[in-house]
């Protein structure tokens, strides 16, 4: 039999657009809100309530670990269901109802005053207990879905470039979703959802709004979506959860992909968070807010990228099948990769666009494509056991991913001590900046408000005061910590110190002179803000973090991830399951089934 009437035989027809549609829009679950819950949970709680972000990074982790047991239970409790409306879909319904549910609860954060606890450390110790637990029900929720999701996408789809079609819609409509990410703080900012309150209050009454969206869309996928392989799975013999475990984790095609994705899964999750520090301190010297735009727009075009390489990707597929394809996935992010050592220029720093470009297109084939290919390795499990467990399967896959994630997250921090990156200098002239655009912020007030009031002088004082215990905490480490006796400094270390310990002393001098001056005048409004802004201005010399930790940052940045990708592209060309062969088990499994129905037909 040749290839092509391989692929006939085993093909059964394609997804209609109705089902493709109804599938791809569940992607808002397991890409759209479990990132904008991390990301917005970490951002918000920190900056409107106060708590402290290590403790809050913390709490995001645990989730992961109860995911090692709540994962593959639920894609055992998946395979092994059997009602009248299938083995997924009621847990697909039931668990898009908990997300939505979950989803408002999580910011409803006991407030200060609310009664609680007594004193204010006593009160953020319950708030934080309050979210751990939150997230870990909405994550539990999220997995109530995803799983079940998943393992239908694999039934869907009996098709080899079906099945990644129909995976490609998932991840356009999620990402497509999480792009919303800035419009949801933006909804939270607005009087309407806030009040008088802040951020956290505005979400309360935002995460309404997505709620009204998730439970119709819950009940859609319901009553819309099929699942066309339950009925020979009906009389499918229920075996246990540990049975189903052995047989994933023996199946060495699976464990080969696991290998490939838990790597590049680890690796290029270095990324995110060394990119940040690169454009923030290597392109614009320390300045956060001189990086906000760049970042805002880096962000987006990431999201953009994302969306747009749905199309490309089924055609590389169908072009190249999907071992291929997935290693031109490789190859993308890891040009990108290459691309940082000329795209980080300060002269030019819009040129990051490039790497991102490139990055988001591999990182969104690469994960795309293995979801499918896990669903060829359930085809080639079935026709090896006779037994279908796509919830297993997908359980174990999906978790290896996040904790891939997980464990960069972890090694980050001992990556960050690696490059000597001085983390107490910048949290001190942070402060300082913070307290100079209070000053700033009280002038503009004062001047801007009808009739103009008059500068409240004692604020003036008091964050001037703040300016100079600043100051010396931060001469106070660099000369304690990195003193001119300390024998072991190299050259450029003190070469580097010596510079900020001059900017010091001149900016210190230029708060005196500041200071005199707005006192002479009366504290005038307009002279304060001159001042403020110029001292602003001249405080970013003090965030300059030394230039073999900045270089180092890069190319850890660089080269654990390439490095990284060059063993997933090793591990990938001995990938086993080739086009061929996933429709030489397509047509086997089709002269199986028809067996399978004869039988069953006898019996009744």
């Amino acid at each position: 039999m040749t290839t092509d009437e391989r692929k006939n035989a085993a093909r059964t027809g394609q997804v209609t657009w109705s089902q493709l549609i109804a599938y791809g829009t569940g992607g808002v679950i397991p890409i759209a809100l479990f990132n904008i819950a991390g990301q917005l949970i970490a951002l918000l709680g920190n900056i409107s309530l106060g708590l402290s972000a290590v403790w809050l990074g913390a709490i995001l982790l645990i989730p992961r670990l109860w995911d090692a047991f709540s994962d593959p239970i639920i894609g055992h409790l998946s395979d092994n269901t059997r009602t009248r409306w299938g083995r997924r879909r009621p847990y697909i319904a039931a668990g898009g109802i908990f997300v939505a549910v979950s989803f408002v609860c999580m910011w409803w954060v006991p407030r200060e005053g609310s009664g609680f606890a007594g004193s204010d450390a006593a009160h953020q110790w319950l708030q934080l207990g309050f979210i751990l637990s939150s997230v870990v029900v909405f994550y539990t929720a999220c997995t109530l879905f995803e799983i079940p999701h998943g393992a239908l996408g694999m039934e869907m789809a009996n098709d080899y470039h079906e099945r990644t079609r129909l995976f490609s819609s998932k991840a356009f409509f999620g990402n497509l979703f999480a792009m919303g990410t800035p419009f949801l703080i933006k909804l939270a900012s607005l009087e309407t959802f806030k009040g008088t309150g802040d951020l956290v209050d505005g979400m309360r009454y935002v995460s309404l709004l997505v709620a009204g969206v998730l439970l119709p869309l819950s009940l859609w996928w319901f009553f819309a979506l099929r699942e066309p392989m339950f009925a020979s799975v009906r009389r499918q013999k229920k075996t246990s959860f540990w049975q189903e475990m052995r047989v994933t984790l023996s199946n060495k095609t699976f464990l080969s992909l696991v290998a490939i994705i838990f790597t590049l899964a680890m690796g290029f999750n270095f990324v995110s968070l060394f990119n940040q520090y690169t454009i923030i301190f290597y392109l614009y010297g320390g300045d956060e807010y001189g990086a906000a735009d760049l970042l805002a727009w880096n962000g987006l075009l990431w999201g953009v990228t994302g969306v747009l390489a749905a199309f490309p990707l089924n055609w590389l597929g169908k072009k190249f099948g999907k071992k291929t394809t997935l290693i031109i996935a490789i190859l993308l992010m890891g040009s990108a990769q290459l691309a940082k050592i000329i795209c980080y220029s300060p002269e030019y720093p819009y040129l990051v666009f490039i790497p991102t470009v490139l990055l988001s297109a591999g990182m969104f084939m690469f994960f795309t494509l293995a979801a499918s290919m896990v669903g060829d390795i359930c085809d080639e499990d079935e026709l090896k056991t006779g037994t279908r467990t796509e919830g297993s399967y997908y359980a174990v896959f999906w978790w290896y991913i996040k904790m891939g994630s997980a464990f960069a997250g972890l090694v980050m921090g001992a990556l960050v001590t690696f490059t000597d990156f001085d983390e107490q200098q910048n949290r001190i002239a942070n402060e300082l900046r913070s307290a100079i655009a209070a000053i700033e912020e009280e002038a503009s007030n004062s001047s801007e408000s009808t009739p103009p009031r008059l500068v409240d002088q004692q604020l003036v004082s008091r964050q001037f005061k703040q300016l100079d215990a600043s100051l010396n905490e931060l001469e106070a480490q660099w000369r304690g910590d990195h003193g001119e006796l300390e024998s072991n400094m190299s050259p450029k270390t003190d070469q580097h110190l010596a510079q900020l310990l001059k900017h010091l002393d001149a900016f210190r001098q230029q708060s005196a002179r500041s200071l005199s001056g707005i006192e002479e005048t009366g504290y005038a409004a307009e002279l304060i803000k001159r001042e403020a802004q110029a001292m602003l201005s001249a405080s970013l010399a003090l965030k300059a973090q030394a230039p073999g930790t900045l270089r180092w940052m890069q190319i850890v940045e660089i080269t654990i991830p390439l490095a990284l990708g060059v063993f997933s592209i090793m591990l990938a060309f001995r990938y086993p399951l080739t086009e061929e062969r996933c429709y030489e088990i397509k047509a086997s499994l089709e002269k199986m089934h028809q067996e399978r129905r004869a039988k069953d037909n006898q019996a009744d």
